[in-house]
């Protein structure tokens, strides 16, 4: 009797559980009828067909299945497998490789044509159901009931799905918000003053400015919830699911699908209110550029607050003099870090840093000695493909010699020999082509002193080209600089700052994995590298 494992799966938790219980007993039935020998049972519960993540019991399967730990597994139909074609298909040809048939109750042992025909039918089965749910969330919205997720400042009433009734608390919350807009506070101190009153927000643990504020482009945040005023709008938004991790990601949908109802029995803010608040966003908007915009200062975009991780930017200037403090608490008050640090302090204890250190012997040295192994392991590995190439191409020429042999002593038919050889010769002129272009005896190139004693010189005098922001002549070199960097931390201490920076200096010769990584900390504006210098790294 052969070794079987019964595998049974239901799509939601709508369904009942007992169908996991039906789906087993079903091929318990099928077994004993044809004397297959059940050794293991694995299922997944409300889990959807249409992806291989998030499936325990289906990995686990396959992972017995491939230690051969039975000979045929059975299921319902091969649609509790998968409902995708890829996957559907991929697993057949895994299991058959393995020699383990794959069987289904009312459908038979698997083969290529059922696979191909199943995960199509499985597909398209998807897609008629996806139309459908479409379809009805379309008719909950015709009927001025709510298609979607929470919104604040409402709940559902229980026992009419889609019926959603005002929650008066977090209505206040609403009207004050727009109110307090609409007369010129922005987000960021809405938000700010929200939490400090301890106001719990619409998810999370503090508010933040873009909860107000919201995306345009999605359509979502408060500012921008037409809900509040009574209308209901769906699709605004479409939900597609991505191959490759099996997460669902949203895209937003163009106006013009979007789908409207009038529920002015749910409307909290008044219309001129709504409206005010829009024209007030549409003034304080500013379209992004075509392309990123430049930085403005040498450290802009790198700095990190060592309190709460967050970004660190401009506050406001000092007589002249750039000052610089945690966005995180500008955004929300949930950052407890309120030191505010000048710009031009932390830029000179950076550079100082990088040219103390970029500069110190075993640095150079050991910077010269990954050049040189990095190379060689390059040149080494082109060898070693030019040799397997070269071996392929000798087995491809064995081959074609043995055919040609086999199509004169007329041992094959022609048919099938004149097929075989056909590819055999393709293959040979697709190997004789990659070879032409690969080199035959590449020579490692050292790195030369000069390249060195140029390096010594570009990190020489890094204070003085930067200190007043970037400009036309230093945009450049800085760009350059920008890019030794990954990103640096600032620390509030009591009598200043302390910094880590952690940057790439692979980017020297912007030739990715050759250098060592680099780790510099600073306090209190000098800058003092830790205990010793990592190795190459490479990747960094």
């Amino acid at each position: 009797m052969k070794k079987t494992a019964i595998y049974a799966r239901f799509s939601t938790e709508l369904q009942n559980d007992r169908s996991i219980e039906d789906q087993v007993h079903l091929c318990r039935d099928h077994a004993a009828r044809n004397d297959l020998a059940v050794v293991a049972t694995y299922a997944d519960r409300a889990r959807s067909g249409a992806s291989v993540y998030g499936r325990d019991g289906l990995m686990e399967l396959l992972h017995e299945a491939w230690l051969g730990k039975f000979d045929v597994i059975l299921v319902e139909a091969l649609d509790r497998l998968s409902r995708d074609q890829e996957d559907l298909a991929g697993i057949w040809k895994r299991l058959n490789f393995a020699g383990i048939e794959l069987r289904a109750v009312h459908e038979g042992t698997a083969d290529q044509v059922q696979i191909g025909v199943r995960g199509l039918l499985g597909s398209l089965y998807l897609t008629d159901l996806a139309n459908k749910v479409r379809r009805g969330m379309d008719g909950v919205v015709r009927d001025g009931r709510h298609a979607g997720g929470r919104a604040y400042g409402y709940r559902r009433v229980p026992g009419r799905p889609g019926d959603l009734e005002i929650v008066e608390s977090e209505a206040l919350i609403v009207r004050r918000i727009f109110q307090e807009y609409v007369s010129g506070r922005t987000p960021r101190e809405i938000a700010h003053e929200l939490n400090s009153e301890g106001i719990a927000p619409p998810r999370g643990k503090r508010w933040a400015a873009s909860t107000i504020n919201g995306n345009k482009t999605r359509h979502h945040g408060i500012l921008l919830n037409e809900l509040y005023v009574g209308q209901l709008v769906w699709n605004r938004v479409r939900m597609l699911k991505d191959p490759d991790t099996g997460k669902r990601i949203s895209r937003p949908n163009p106006p013009d699908e979007w789908k409207r109802a009038e529920v002015p029995h749910l409307a909290i803010v008044d219309r001129s209110l709504f409206d005010a608040a829009q024209v007030r966003k549409e003034e304080r908007s500013h379209m992004a550029p075509q392309r990123q915009r430049k930085a403005k200062y040498l450290l802009s975009g790198l700095l990190k607050c060592g309190c709460c991780g967050g970004g660190i930017s401009v506050k406001d200037r000092d007589h002249g003099r750039v000052r610089i403090h945690c966005s995180t608490r500008r955004e929300s008050g949930s950052c407890d870090n309120k030191k505010i640090f000048y710009m031009d302090e932390i830029e000179a204890a950076v550079l100082s840093g990088l040219k103390q250190h970029l500069k110190a012997p075993e640095l150079l040295k050991e910077f010269a000695k990954a050049y040189q192994q990095e190379r060689e392991r390059l040149v080494a590995d082109k060898r070693r493909a030019r040799s397997r190439l070269e071996a392929k191409l000798d087995e491809t020429k064995r081959l074609l010699d043995r055919a040609w042999s086999d199509y004169e002593a007329e041992r094959l038919p022609t048919e099938l020999i004149g097929a075989r050889m056909r590819d055999l010769l393709a293959t040979q002129k697709e190997l004789e082509a990659e070879l032409a272009v690969t080199p035959q005896n590449e020579k490692v190139v050292g790195l030369h002193p000069a390249a060195l004693s140029q390096f010594e010189r570009y990190v020489g005098d890094l204070e003085s080209i930067f200190g007043a922001g970037i400009t036309k002549d230093t945009e450049e070199a800085a760009e350059q600089i920008r890019r030794l960097i990954v990103r640096i931390v600032v620390e509030p201490v009591e009598d200043g700052f302390k910094l880590r920076v952690e940057g790439r200096l692979s980017e020297l010769l912007q030739a990715p994995s050759l250098y060592p990584s680099m780790r510099i900390a600073a306090s209190g504006g000098s800058v003092v590298a830790e205990e010793g210098l990592e190795p190459p790294t490479r990747g960094l």
